[in-house]
């Protein structure tokens, strides 16, 4: 059976079922980012969000179309922290179970915020075992229904109202856009994005942004078919780091991305830095690489209007103390 692939409508949708539920957060504007880009620079604060990050937009969506039954059987999910805690917290105002497997590896606040809101936790190793057969086992054991964090229609569709949220804060401000940079794992996040943005300013250029040695979206683009990372883990950036790029995702963004961007995980750590000195926001380093994308590729798009998504702020003190300092 051929897989679904979300539509505009489907954002729209979205958004109606989100309202209330998901933080409504608005574009914000940096003079000191304007002058380090020589662009006129848009920022969604998606680490501002409930539960931290994007996420919750999507999982949130994504069982609201399960059936009564369905969500009896409980909701399952894989992640290194952020889609867990918005499976966990969505799940939570759904009144039903939840159990999220999570590499061992994980940043332990977003392991223990995840068991706050109420789900299991299994752990697996990233680097021996393989998630997904580790979650196959854990649905045979439960009889769970798993909420892809990417691979999913209407996690996608709910994800997209960051960039149905974007268009309506430009339109209030009668402004345009040029370039749109969203952090990339496995694309949901962009795919949803280039839907909506695409919908209404359809020259706009689009682009992933994901860390250096793991930029599957970047080859995959380029070559015109899903590409592979080597391993799965040794990136700062753990919450962006996928095995390939979804294949519902990538049907979008095969068509409506421009290109991808790399950074480095120090260009990454910096913009975490430049988030907090200058923006005064938190900001993990897998949620600050399209910050760290316009930093790096900035002058060469001087003059231009560009929106950045910051995707989420759930990051290990420890990981906060080295990039700040």
């Amino acid at each position: 059976m051929a897989e679904y692939i979300p539509t505009y409508d489907d954002i729209v949708s979205a958004a109606q079922t989100i309202k209330g539920e998901a933080v409504r957060t608005r574009l914000m504007r940096s003079e000191a980012l304007d002058k380090a880009t020589g662009c006129k620079v848009f920022i969604k604060p998606e680490n501002l969000q409930r539960t931290g990050s994007f996420k919750f937009r999507g999982a949130y969506n994504a069982i609201s179309k399960l059936s009564n039954e369905e969500r009896a059987k409980g909701v399952l999910a894989s992640s290194s922290g952020n889609h867990a805690q918005g499976v966990g917290a969505a799940s939570q105002l759904f009144g039903c179970l939840s159990t999220i497997v999570m590499p061992a590896d994980a940043p332990v606040m977003k392991v223990e915020r995840t068991k706050a809101f109420g789900a299991k936790v299994v752990h697996f190793e990233r680097a021996t075992q393989d998630r997904e057969a580790v979650l196959k086992h854990v649905q045979n054991e439960t009889g769970g229904v798993v909420v892809h964090p990417y691979n999913n229609a209407m996690v996608i569709a709910g994800q997209g109202t960051v960039g149905l949220e974007i268009v309506e804060d430009i339109k209030d401000g009668e402004d345009h856009l040029d370039r749109v940079i969203a952090c990339t794992g496995g694309g949901g996040l962009t795919s949803g994005v280039a839907l909506a943005i695409n919908h209404h300013f359809p020259e706009v250029k689009i682009h992933s942004a994901e860390p250096a040695g793991f930029d599957d979206y970047k080859r995959s683009l380029e070559s015109g078919k899903p590409e592979c990372n080597a391993t799965t883990a040794g990136s700062i950036c753990d919450a962006i780091i996928s095995p390939s790029p979804g294949s519902i995702g990538f049907t979008i963004n095969k068509k409506l991305l421009h290109s991808g961007l790399v950074v480095t995980d120090e260009e990454a750590l910096a913009a975490v830095k430049f988030a907090y000195e200058e923006l005064k926001l938190v900001v993990e380093p897998g949620g600050a690489v399209a910050l760290a994308g316009v930093l790096k590729y900035g002058n060469e798009w001087a003059g231009e209007t560009i929106a950045i998504v910051l995707s989420g702020g759930n990051i290990d003190p420890d990981v906060f103390i080295r990039a700040i300092s």
